[in-house]
């Protein structure tokens, strides 16, 4: 008996299916989120959050910005 029978016979399959079915779940509400059109002033404020220079540029432990 090899092991590529043992694991074949232990039923392991199942965490494979959970696995991707949870990710399409956390997919789809990613995608939902993204283009549901409640959140678009909030993204679209973010989107411009790196060039408003109302915002002070902090340093990084690494000591650049």
């Amino acid at each position: 008996m090899k092991l590529s029978d043992v694991v074949a016979h232990a039923g392991l399959s199942i965490y494979a299916e959970i696995a991707l079915i949870l990710f399409a779940i956390v997919f789809v509400a990613v995608v939902v989120r993204l283009w549901a059109p409640s959140h678009r002033a909030e993204l679209e404020a973010q989107r411009l959050l790196p060039l408003d220079p109302d915002v002070p540029a902090t340093k990084r432990e690494g000591g650049t910005l």
